[in-house]
C-alpha cells in the first residue's frame, strides 16, 4: 500500500521509492538541475540585498526592497506564459503529440511579446498608481522609483525568457532552461558588483545590471531553442498554428486563472513591502532580509514543483495514473526533506546569515525580533509550491485560483485581527497563508485521487 495520504491505493511504500534507481533518476533529471540553477536567483536577491544593505544609508536597501517588489509584482503576474506552457507542453509531450508542442510554443511567444509591448507604453501610470500607495519616506520611494524607471525596460526578455523555459520543461528537459538561469544570474551577480562597487552607481546599478543580464539570457535561450528546433520549421509554426482558436482559448483560459492566482500571491508580498515600510526604514529594511531567506526556501522548492509540472503533465498526457502516483509520492517526500534542512539551518545560523546581509546594527537588531518566523515558514509553505506543480501540470488553473483566493482572505483576516502586534502580525497573517494554501490544494488532490479524476480515461 502507499503509506500516504496523498496517493492511498495499491502500490510500493513510500520508503521503497527511495530505493527505486529508475524513478529516481527521473525526478532527479529535471528536479536537481532546477533546485540546482533556482538556487541562483535568491543568490542574485541576496547579492543585491548585501549590496544595497553595505550603502551609506538604510534608504538605499529599503528602495531596492520597494522597487523590486514591485517589479517582481508585474513579472510574478505574468508568470503564467511559463506555468501555462509548461503544462501544457507537458501534456502534448506525454501524448507525443508535437504538433501541439509547436501550437503551445508558438502561441505563448506571442502573448509575451504582446504583454511586454503593453508592460513598457504603461509604465508611466503602473508606477504613478503603485508608489501612491506607499508610505515609506521621500528617499527610500525616490530610490525604489528610480530602480523600477530603469529595470521594467528588461521585460521583453524576461517574459520571452519565461516561455521558452517553461517550453523546454514541459519536454523533460530541465538543463536548458538550468543554464539560462545560471548565466543571467551569473552575469547580474558580476553587473552588480562592477556598476555599485566599482562604478559607483547606486541602485540605478543594481536595475541595471538586471537590465543586461536578461538579455543576456534571452540570446542563450534563443540560440538553445534553435538547436531544438530547425530555425524555418519554427517560424512555419508560427505563421501558420497561430490561427487555432481552439488551443488559443484553452491557452487564455489557463493563463487567466493562473494569472488571478499570481495576483493574490504576489499581493500579499507587495503589501508586506508597503505595511512593513509603514513601520519604519529599519522594519522594511528587516523585513526585506527576512523575505531573502523565504526567497531562498521558495526558489529552493520551486525546482520540486518544476519537476512535478513536468511529470505531472507527462503522465496525464499519458494516462499514466501508476507512474503519477510513484512519482508524486517520492516528491513529496524530498519536499519534506527540503523543507526541514531549510528550518533547521535557519534555527541554528539564522543570525549569521543576517549579519553577512546587512552591517547596518539597528537593521540587523530589528531582523533578530522576527527571525523566529523563518523557522516556521518552511515547513508549511513546502507542500504550497509542491502541489501548485502538480496543479499546473494538470492545467487545473480554476483550482489554484480558489485555493489563493480563500488563503488570501485567510491573509487578510488573520493581519486585521492581529494587526495591534504590527511586523509581528505580518509574519504570522503570512504563515496563515502559506499554510491555507497547502491543506486546501491537499485536500483537492486527495479527493480528486478518490474519485479518479486526476487522470481521465486511464487506460494503463
Amino acid at each position: 500500500m502507499y503509506h500516504s495520504a496523498l496517493f492511498p491505493g495499491k502500490g510500493p511504500a513510500l520508503s521503497s521509492l527511495f530505493l527505486n534507481a529508475s524513478l529516481q533518476k527521473k525526478v532527479a533529471a529535471i528536479a536537481l538541475p532546477m533546485v540546482l540553477s533556482n538556487l541562483s536567483v535568491p543568490l542574485l536577491a541576496l547579492v543585491d540585498t548585501a549590496v544595497s544593505g553595505h550603502l551609506e544609508h538604510a534608504w538605499y536597501l529599503g528602495g531596492v526592497a520597494l522597487g523590486s517588489s514591485l517589479i517582481s509584482l508585474l513579472f510574478f503576474l505574468l508568470g503564467f506564459l511559463r506555468m501555462s506552457t509548461t503544462g501544457l507542453t507537458a501534456q502534448a509531450y506525454g501524448a507525443n503529440d508535437n504538433e501541439g508542442q509547436l501550437t503551445c510554443l508558438s502561441q505563448s511567444l506571442l502573448v509575451a511579446l504582446l504583454l511586454a509591448l503593453l508592460l513598457l507604453s504603461l509604465q508611466g501610470p503602473l508606477a504613478q498608481l503603485a508608489f501612491s500607495f506607499s508610505d515609506a519616506s521621500n528617499e527610500v520611494n525616490q530610490q525604489a522609483q528610480l530602480y523600477f524607471g530603469i529595470r521594467i525596460w528588461s521585460a521583453p526578455a524576461t517574459l520571452i525568457n519565461l516561455v521558452l523555459m517553461g517550453w523546454f520543461l514541459g519536454r523533460q528537459n530541465a538543463r536548458y532552461p538550468m543554464w539560462m538561469l545560471i548565466v543571467t544570474n551569473l552575469v547580474n551577480i558580476l553587473l552588480d558588483l562592477l556598476f555599485v562597487l566599482g562604478f559607483g552607481w547606486q541602485v540605478a546599478g543594481i536595475a541595471a545590471a538586471s537590465v543586461v543580464a536578461d538579455y543576456a539570457g534571452l540570446l542563450l535561450g534563443g540560440s538553445l531553442l534553435l538547436r531544438s528546433l530547425v530555425a524555418k520549421t519554427l517560424l512555419t509554426s508560427m505563421l501558420s498554428q497561430l490561427s487555432r482558436l481552439a488551443g488559443l482559448r484553452r491557452l487564455f483560459a489557463l493563463n487567466r486563472d493562473i494569472f488571478l492566482r499570481s495576483l493574490c500571491l504576489q499581493s500579499v508580498f507587495v503589501f508586506i513591502a508597503f505595511q512593513g515600510a509603514a513601520y519604519g526604514d529599519n522594519t522594511v529594511a528587516a523585513n526585506a532580509v527576512l523575505l531573502s531567506f523565504l526567497m531562498l526556501v521558495s526558489y529552493a522548492m520551486d525546482g520540486l514543483a518544476y519537476a512535478a509540472e513536468s511529470l505531472t503533465g507527462n503522465a496525464i498526457g499519458a494516462r499514466d495514473k501508476h507512474l503519477l502516483g510513484n512519482t508524486l509520492s517520492l516528491l513529496a517526500l524530498w519536499c519534506l526533506v527540503l523543507a526541514s534542512v531549510f528550518s533547521a539551518g535557519y534555527g541554528l545560523f539564522g543570525n549569521s546569515f543576517v549579519s553577512l546581509l546587512t552591517s547596518l546594527p539597528e537593521v540587523q537588531q530589528h531582523a533578530a525580533r522576527y527571525l523566529g518566523w523563518m523557522i516556521l515558514l518552511p515547513l508549511l509553505a513546502c507542500w504550497a509550491y509542491f502541489l501548485d506543480g502538480v496543479f499546473i501540470g494538470a492545467t487545473q488553473g480554476k483550482t489554484l485560483r480558489n485555493s489563493m483566493l480563500l488563503a488570501l482572505l485567510g491573509f487578510a483576516g488573520s493581519f486585521y485581527l492581529l494587526q495591534s502586534w504590527q511586523n509581528h502580525a505580518l509574519w504570522a497573517a503570512l504563515s496563515v497563508f502559506m499554510a491555507l494554501r497547502s491543506i486546501s490544494l491537499a485536500l483537492i488532490l486527495w479527493l480528486q485521487w478518490q474519485r479518479n479524476s486526476l487522470v481521465i480515461n486511464h487506460t494503463h
